[in-house]
């Protein structure tokens, strides 16, 4: 049997940024004798699996595609006439893109599976790659158009999860396609795990654009060496000089040690930081400080709290935790704590989905009126501390 992955792999290379599709189909045919494959990608919202090349699936191969993507496994599927579809997920460092489907004319062994897991590796880092260099996949991804605000943000992102041994963290916008000053950010070097999550002022544009100063500033900061201290004070001077204190932004930076469990952090009118711990969600008390940008050479003190390991961490902007439908009580004062309880069985990456959708039944389905973002970090916990 051909080397699959190989020849994907040479095929990618060979092929223009917007025909990576192609190239995979062609090289998958090739090597496995392949009837069929398509490549689905998942929306902003994560509400469906869109395709790259043929048209949509059924609701039964939607289920089975989404149930490759939650669980990041491959699913299986044979059909009367011996033919059988593998769905295989898309994803990159922890980061899930989509899935991989390929339909072959018998039932696959399990080095066939395995091999098709190796190809869809190849795919997905292709296919970030190359998602600066063309529109076509990003087209894929949306089911209405951005407003001006939103396409800032999401070009902002880092991604929407990653996946390390020590831990799993994964973030979601909205409304994804209106989105305009809140925002997250992550950073992976070493031990040292960085996430700022911010809250944005106002709406639309204006929010949007003071946004990517306070996000850009902390990068600097960042890349530059500077800890926890040094990025906050950059971006709160930063958005005062240009502002005169005008406009400030709600921001938490976190390090977390990803070996020992310690978390630093830096307070600045921030976002809320929620625990689930066993059953039990306990509110983690933080002083809080000044916003970003609300006066001149505004200084800031770290403090520092521990995980323990399978502690869960939900870190969500205003747009959650204080909402307030019709003069209802705030979303985060009982049913946040539901909604986590809720998630216990689920990934990160599940469990950022399942807040939200649970902060619209709470607006019984309207439109939210602020711009909300939940960010959820699993602490694995090293092998010593798991055992």
């Amino acid at each position: 049997m051909p080397d699959a992955p190989a020849g994907v792999s040479r095929a990618l290379r060979a092929a223009p940024p917007d025909q990576l599709a192609e190239a995979a189909d062609a090289a998958i045919r090739l090597a496995l004798a392949a009837c069929r494959t398509d490549v689905f990608i998942a929306d902003y919202q994560i509400s469906g699996l869109w395709p790259v090349l043929g048209g949509p699936l059924t609701d039964a191969g939607q289920q089975l595609a989404q149930r490759c993507f939650s669980s990041q496994q491959p699913v299986l599927d044979t059909g009367e006439d011996g033919r059988c579809r593998v769905f295989v997920p898309l994803s990159v460092w922890g980061e899930r893109l989509g899935a991989l489907l390929v339909e072959l004319p018998r039932v696959p062994g399990a080095d066939t599976v395995e091999q098709l897991g190796d190809v869809a590796g190849e795919l997905a880092v292709a296919l970030r790659a190359a998602d600066r260099e063309t529109d076509r996949y990003r087209r894929v991804r949306r089911r209405e158009r951005l407003s001006m605000a939103a396409e800032m943000q999401w070009d902002l992102l880092p991604g929407r999860s990653v996946d390390q041994p020590g831990f799993l963290l994964a973030g979601q916008l909205e409304p994804a396609y209106t989105v305009g000053g809140d925002h997250f950010d992550w950073s992976l070097d070493g031990d040292r795990l960085t996430v700022t999550v911010l809250n944005g002022a106002g709406s639309g544009l204006p929010s949007a654009l003071l946004t990517a100063v306070t996000v850009n500033a902390m990068r600097n900061a960042r890349r530059s060496g500077g800890a926890l201290v040094e990025q906050a004070e950059l971006a709160s001077d930063t958005i005062f000089y240009q502002h005169r204190g005008g406009r400030h932004v709600a921001t938490l930076l976190l390090e977390v040690d990803v070996r020992a469990g310690r978390v630093r952090a830096v307070d600045a009118g921030s976002p809320h930081v929620l625990r689930l711990r066993g059953g039990a969600v306990t509110a983690i008390t933080l002083e809080q400080q000044l916003p970003l940008g609300m006066f001149a050479e505004t200084r800031y003190d770290v403090q520092e709290f521990d995980l323990v390991a399978g502690d869960r961490l939900f870190v969500v902007s205003d747009g959650v935790y204080a909402a307030s439908p019709g003069g209802a009580e705030p979303y985060g004062q009982r049913a946040m704590a539901r909604a986590m309880r809720a998630t216990r069985l689920q990934p990160a990456t599940e469990a950022v989905g399942t807040v939200m959708r649970e902060l619209h039944a709470y607006h019984a389905d309207a439109d939210l009126r602020d711009d909300a973002v939940v960010v959820c970090l699993d602490w694995h916990g090293t092998h010593d501390q798991a055992g």
